[in-house]
């Protein structure tokens, strides 16, 4: 979840950006929730659909949709476009099907240990070197993973779904060639003609809930609101921080996600996940230290 540079430097703006976007996302499982009672492939549907609108405005007052046309019109970015669509996709097709069935723990520890994956990523195809400090983080996070697996008799599907999609996604992301902005965009745009044709077939089957009560369709109109606004808050922000401060903040949206998922919608933290969670946060703290460390020394 972190985005090139221009200067390696904190700003107030840069700051402001960056924690509106992470609030926003952790409040998103409240939004998510009210739309539980929908399947989450509609859901995701009109998340994109509705993200057009919301970030095709900002492109145009921003004037920077010319990038956007020469991308349009590049193969090799097209196909790097669907590459990221796709996994974007997968990204929020898991995410609103654990908030909706329960699992909104796991959508938490997803993202709590995309960071770290991220780092092995690294280290996997790009030959980077691990320091000790990120060996050990790793470690406890792979360990507090099995404590989880062993527990329940199986992996948790939902958040390692969510690590490897948005891990990949952030991997593949860096290699594409555009802005953020129109990045996004061009994702979504790569997106909606397999959204509207879901759309129109849920529409003939009298499955689709669009239209259906005034409340449904405000909530799946305010979807693209609630997509495009945190992330396009997030690029600009990303762009006016350090590394080690986006690598910070980022833990604000899944504490509350956990906080939400414990406190609101009662799921249950039995001794497995009291046993997991402090490994995890652990080993979060063991690599912010290590990730802060070396940004000083650079």
């Amino acid at each position: 979840m972190t985005a090139p540079q221009l200067e390696n430097k904190d700003t107030p703006q840069g700051l402001a950006f960056a924690v509106a976007a992470y609030l926003m996302w952790g409040f998103l499982p409240l939004y998510m929730k009210a739309l539980a009672h929908m399947p989450a492939a509609e859901v995701v549907a009109h998340r994109v659909i509705w993200s057009v609108p919301v970030a095709g405005i900002l492109l145009i007052v921003l004037r920077r949709t010319r990038e956007l046309r020469a991308a349009l019109k590049s193969p090799k970015v097209l196909m790097m476009g669907c590459v990221t669509a796709a996994l974007i996709s997968v990204n929020w097709g898991i995410y609103v099907w654990s908030i909706a069935t329960g699992h909104a723990l796991d959508a938490a520890l997803g993202y709590y240990i995309n960071p770290l994956f991220s780092v092995t990523l690294g280290a996997v195809v790009l030959r980077e070197r691990l320091t000790p400090a990120q060996l050990v983080a790793i470690a406890l996070a792979a360990l507090a993973v099995v404590v989880l697996a062993v527990d329940a008799g199986r992996l948790p599907w939902a958040a390692i779904g969510l690590t490897l999609s948005w891990g990949f996604y952030a991997f593949f992301k860096k290699s594409l060639p555009i802005g953020p902005n129109q990045g996004f965009m061009l994702e979504v745009l790569i997106l909606t003609p397999p959204a509207l044709a879901y759309l129109a077939y849920l529409s003939t089957t009298g499955a689709a809930h669009f239209g259906g009560s005034f409340g449904d369709t405000a909530l799946l109109l305010g979807c693209g609101v609630v997509t495009a606004v945190p992330l396009i808050t997030y690029a600009n922000g990303a762009k006016l921080l350090r590394l080690s401060t986006i690598g910070i903040l980022q833990y604000i949206a899944p504490t509350m996600i956990f906080l939400a998922a414990v406190f609101l919608f009662g799921e249950e933290f039995g001794r497995a996940r009291m046993i997991a969670f402090p490994m995890i946060w652990m080993a979060l703290v063991i690599y912010s230290v290590s990730l802060v460390r070396q940004m000083r020394r650079a």
